[in-house]
């Protein structure tokens, strides 16, 4: 009854995903940065005004290493903690120019991992296996808080 780790869907998302990051870690380190920086500058790309509260969730870290994460970013002239306009003791975070590269080299990056996984698959097949990865998303966000304790 036990399927080999090789055919198992849960083993294959889990190394998949772990593989995808260590990548992601050589490549960010070549910059001098981290994944969880690269992640911080992408997000920042597509919701700009973040606090570093929803930034932690994201990264899956404790609020204290996101703002230590942050600094080094605001110390290399990357983002600026701006005051919020509803809450003046509130910062939100904003992406300066000088990310500009950085975020472009992200961008070839995805676009390079993308190409790699997706070799040898039909455009149709990535479009659905998409498609289904969203729905077991979903599913497992819709899962109530306590059968997450398990």
């Amino acid at each position: 009854m036990s399927a080999s780790f090789d055919s198992d869907l849960l083993f294959l998302i889990h190394d998949l995903a772990r593989g995808m990051r260590t990548r992601a870690d050589q490549r960010a380190r070549r910059r001098g940065m981290t994944r969880a920086q690269w992640v911080i500058l992408a997000r920042l790309e597509r919701q700009p005004g973040m606090f570093q509260n929803e930034l932690a969730s994201i990264v899956e870290v404790e609020p204290i290493t996101i703002a230590r994460l942050v600094d080094r970013l605001e110390a290399r002239g990357f983002v600026e903690r701006r005051p919020d306009p509803a809450d003046r003791r509130l910062r939100r975070l904003h992406l300066l120019p000088a990310a500009t590269s950085v975020l472009e080299e992200i961008h070839a990056y995805r676009a390079e991992l993308n190409e790699l996984l997706t070799a040898g698959v039909e455009g149709e097949r990535v479009e659905a296996l998409t498609r289904d990865l969203k729905q077991m998303k979903a599913n497992l966000l819709a899962e109530p808080r306590d059968a997450r304790a398990v």
